[in-house]
């Protein structure tokens, strides 16, 4: 069910909430980190709450943010060990962390999607999911792709507010900014190779014009290179064997 005011995202019995749940019943030692967010749970297909009228995509901030806040901490309070916020909100990760502490979770880490991209690289996953906003555009609240100084300002805030591991979304077309955030902030650093990078990589080699594995391998290689720390990517358990294989370092 979706609504105005995303329900369904921080409900104590959502489809989130229950998975982590039946996770951890089955893998008690499994590490589970969940994203939080409200686009997938609201009637308009944004991250947040809109201005009433608003027909170009404009989230309130504020407001939003109690809304994320309820949300983490119902993945929590189902078993996530750690929680990523993933919607661009001014000071998403201080409100997290402050509801995380006042109910016991002192422990609980915080990964941000510190420098996130309005990119169109997403488009797969949305096409996938169902998740592309009704109207207008997520830029409001997302980062322009040109803007490599507000990124580093993004991720100077959300460690300040207390994150415990910093991202930079999408991976291969930001390396630079990967490299950077490594080398000013004293953080783990975590890269997203989202689906559209998986995609052309599987496309281009059902084409055949690629070695899918070569160039799966080379692209981590190349992300860990630039500073990353952490790899979230589609191709993780293709990875997982090439790293047991000796084929990544």
């Amino acid at each position: 069910h979706k609504d105005a005011i995303a329900s369904e995202a921080y409900a104590p019995n959502g489809i989130v909430q229950r998975a982590i749940r039946m996770l951890k019943a089955k893998w008690p030692d499994l590490q589970v980190v969940t994203d939080v967010c409200l686009c997938e749970y609201t009637s308009h297909g944004h991250c947040g709450i809109l201005k009433e009228g608003d027909t170009c995509g404009e989230v309130v901030n504020d407001p939003t943010l109690e809304l994320l806040a309820k949300t983490a901490l119902s993945h929590v309070e189902a078993g996530a060990d750690m929680v990523a916020p993933s919607d661009m909100m001014d000071g998403r990760v201080a409100a997290l962390r402050a509801a995380l502490d006042e109910n016991g979770f002192v422990n609980t880490p915080i990964m941000a999607y510190s420098a996130k991209f309005a990119s169109t690289f997403y488009g797969p996953f949305r096409d996938a999911a169902g998740s592309a906003p009704a109207f207008g555009d997520r830029r409001s609240y997302q980062m322009d792709p040109h803007n490599g100084r507000e990124a580093m300002r993004e991720c100077a805030l959300d460690a300040q507010e207390g994150a415990d591991i910093l991202m930079i979304k999408p991976a291969m077309p930001y390396l630079d900014l990967v490299r950077e955030c490594r080398e000013k902030f004293d953080l783990p650093v975590a890269a997203y190779q989202v689906s559209g990078e998986y995609a052309m990589v599987k496309a281009a080699a059902k084409a055949g014009l690629i070695d899918e594995y070569g160039v799966m391998c080379e692209s981590a290689v190349s992300i860990f290179r630039a500073g990353a720390d952490m790899l979230i990517t589609y191709f993780a358990c293709e990875l997982a064997d090439a790293i047991r294989k000796g084929d990544i370092g």
